[in-house]
């Protein structure tokens, strides 16, 4: 960089005014620029934050060293209410480096909430010894996640729950009380269909269509409105969770 200095005697208000517009202007764009660098190769991390303000809907959180992230009413959960000061756990859902206001946006709607909040309860799941392979949720409802193990002698699911239930229930209170089935995955989409329907118990499940993703279940009467669940949620989340169209028909007798 050359220096080269000028008579500030020739320097008038307008150019002294237009050099600190272009100084201010050029601190913000570095200042962008390092947030954009530092974060954009987080998104889908679990963040701390704190309520700083609301904005028509959107509420605005400090997540540290003084940078402003925005949660927009989109991936705020229906059943939960924040108040100023408040601490929230988020995940940064998308870094944008265009926007005027807060360029970091997190949620509490994402499956990707599900997924570190079960890393940080399970040990076997932060060691690789269990795996995540798919969560789904209806945020404030229902939530499925699919877990494998990675070891014969670990029970994945039982790994989940723990001991009476005590880390998924950790999970639940983050959540306001959020119904969470874990499911143990299976590579053959029939077992996984299976599990996936829980707590419902499965007859049958007949492949339709595999280009398609298609599945028949079969289920006996008393089980189906289970199997289906409330406006459809239990079916709707399996199907989602398998990632298969899902069509359920009750046993005749």
């Amino acid at each position: 960089m050359l220096e080269l200095p000028r008579p500030v005697e020739d320097l008038g208000r307008i150019a002294a005014q237009t050099a600190k517009q272009i100084i201010l202007q050029k601190v913000r764009e570095a200042e962008r620029n390092n947030i954009n660098d530092e974060y954009i190769s987080k998104t889908g991390e679990l963040v701390n934050g704190f309520v700083k303000r609301f904005e028509g809907g959107k509420v605005i959180i400090d997540i540290g060293n003084g940078i402003e992230a925005v949660m927009p009413k989109s991936q705020q959960s229906r059943v939960e209410t924040f108040t100023q000061g408040e601490r929230v756990r988020v995940v940064i859902s998308n870094v944008n480096r265009e926007t005027k206001g807060p360029q970091i946006e997190v949620s509490r709607t994402s499956p990707d909430l599900l997924k570190r909040l079960f890393e940080m309860e399970v040990p076997e799941i932060y060691d690789g010894t269990v795996v995540i392979k798919a969560a789904v949720r209806e945020p404030g409802e229902r939530a499925k996640i699919a877990v494998v193990s990675n070891e014969r002698d670990v029970d994945p699911v039982g790994a989940c729950v723990g001991m009476k239930g005590s880390r998924v229930q950790s999970i639940i209170r983050e959540l306001r009380g959020e119904k969470i089935d874990i499911i143990e995955w299976s590579e053959e989409p029939a077992v996984f269909a299976a599990n996936a329907l829980s707590p419902a118990k499965v007859s049958k499940v007949t492949i339709v269509d595999f280009e398609s993703k298609k599945l028949q279940v079969t289920v006996e009467s008393e089980q189906q409105s289970l199997a289906i669940g409330k406006r459809g949620q239990n079916v709707r989340l399996a199907a989602k969770l398998v990632g298969w169209d899902i069509d359920i028909e009750a046993r005749k007798r």
